[in-house]
């Protein structure tokens, strides 16, 4: 696969890609050998997944390797729209479902439940579980207004004492799952959510975001350059000891 740039932001490793796929194949590869090496080291790992079509390419590729024992791996879910109806197919629960969640036998898939009738007594809850689950990985993405996870800037606080909590969804997150094609309106979109917060991310052992797209090129620009700051939520990677990046052509057009 052909890499067009590969360098350092900070402590973020960047690498681009001449297409998207090639991108996926690189990140998805890059987790399992990751997943492979844990497990031939611990008993058990626990991994964070992110729902978006970004994560197409990379989630194929994890899947493709033969190799991991997904029997000793405890899944979690990164986000969750609150009040979707459960059998939506932009939910993210059926999306991860669809991609990995359903392929293997997992030792546990750990689930965000967005209808809840308490969403708080619900984030506090999956509070607790990845308090009690140290994260080893977390494959992710970010979005058009720089968030990463549902962490968009007006709620984004890189010391949340939190780890999940309820956040009301800027009016560009929403656009962007219009972008993306999981709903054909914005007002089809729900205004809030459920979300891992940013330390919650930023304790995983290890980042994989795949960030595929031309839409996604000024986030991109802005992890890469801007100000570390809650302005661009995803300039936090830059202070991983142990963060990639993955780009197509697309994405960083502005920075190649």
């Amino acid at each position: 696969m052909a890499v067009l740039k590969d360098f350092m932001a900070g402590s973020l490793r960047v690498r681009v890609f001449d297409s998207r796929r090639a991108m996926g194949e690189c990140a998805g590869g890059d987790a399992a050998e990751y997943i492979k090496r844990l497990l031939a080291e611990k008993d058990e790992i626990n991994v964070l997944f992110a729902a978006a079509p970004s994560q197409n390419e990379t989630l194929a590729a994890l899947c493709a390797d033969g190799d991991i024992d997904w029997s000793r791996v405890n899944a979690f879910h990164m986000d969750e729209y609150v009040g979707l109806d459960p059998q939506h197919p932009a939910g993210f629960r059926n999306f991860l479902r669809r991609a990995i969640f359903d392929k293997f036998a997992f030792r546990s898939v750990n689930l965000l439940d967005g209808n809840a009738g308490d969403p708080e007594k619900a984030a506090r809850e999956y509070d607790a579980l990845l308090r009690a689950h140290p994260l080893d990985a977390c494959l992710m993405g970010i979005g058009e207004n720089g968030h990463i996870a549902f962490n968009d800037p007006p709620v984004a606080d890189f010391d949340d004492p939190v780890l999940v909590k309820v956040v009301k969804l800027e009016e560009r997150c929403r656009m962007q799952q219009v972008h993306d094609g999981c709903f054909d309106r914005i007002e089809e979109v729900p205004t809030h959510a459920l979300s891992a917060t940013i330390p919650a991310l930023m304790h995983a052992k290890r980042l994989f975001c795949s960030v595929p797209a031309a839409t996604k090129a000024e986030a991109v620009r802005d992890t890469v350059n801007a100000e570390i700051s809650t302005a661009c939520p995803a300039t936090i990677m830059r202070r991983h000891p142990a963060a990639d990046m993955y780009l197509d052509r697309d994405s960083a057009k502005y920075i190649l």
